[in-house]
């Protein structure tokens, strides 16, 4: 399967609107890329509040996830979305960065985000006597079978299940709001139009004049 079959396979429908109007907060027309992921060119301040430039900049000098926690966190969305022939995975698309900014802004994230970590690592660490990032291609998508099909996983991945469906939630809304899934989805936005007047049979039908005192 590819990419776009693997995410429908997987419960992409589920996809939070929340976490996505949250996430979309473009500033212009075009999502630059900046090191947090968020979409915001850095000193952009276009559109937006002095509040929200200060609270941007807050959260930006903070830190939530520790290395071992971000690597986890930089597998596992790969898993999600892979790269392939067409675009970037989600790192390339910065979604790392992202979750880690989202988790600060919206700080409901962060206790099922770090619990469901260590869940992983505890649950590796049983089977394969390594944590999640240190183990096996082979293992680590073999743990994540287990919890990415929830009608699928047993009662004792009840844990694991609601984790990675928020971390799926979160890897699909950063990768869809930068550039490169933007770009992947063939989106183009708001586009000019070109508009040739009322056509000449309409002007006829109804006798009246085009703008050029030309009547029908």
């Amino acid at each position: 399967m590819n990419r776009r079959d693997s995410l429908k396979a997987i419960g992409f429908g589920t996809l939070s609107t929340g976490i996505l109007l949250e996430a979309c907060k473009p500033k212009d027309n075009k999502l630059a890329e900046d090191s947090t992921g968020t979409g915001a060119a850095a000193g952009d301040t276009t559109g937006r509040q002095p509040f929200e430039v200060e609270l941007e900049k807050k959260l930006n000098a903070e830190k939530f996830f520790n290395d071992h926690e971000m690597a986890t966190i930089t597998v596992l969305g790969d898993i999600i979305i892979p790269k392939d022939a067409r675009s970037g995975s989600a790192s390339d698309a910065k979604v790392p960065a992202f979750i880690e900014f989202i988790v600060k802004d919206m700080p409901d994230h962060q206790t099922p985000m770090r619990g469901g970590l260590r869940w992983l690592d505890l649950q590796c660490l049983n089977r394969y006597g390594k944590t999640f990032v240190d183990a096996s291609s082979s293992q680590q998508i073999e743990m994540v079978t287990e919890i990415a099909y929830p009608k699928k996983a047993k009662p004792e991945m009840a844990q694991g299940v609601s984790f990675f469906n928020r971390m799926r939630d979160l890897t699909a809304s950063g990768f869809y709001t930068s550039k490169i899934g933007i770009e992947d989805l063939g989106y183009v936005g708001n586009s000019p139009g070109k508009w040739d007047g009322v056509p000449a049979d309409v002007l006829k039908q109804y006798d009246i004049q085009d703008p050029w005192g030309n009547k029908w």
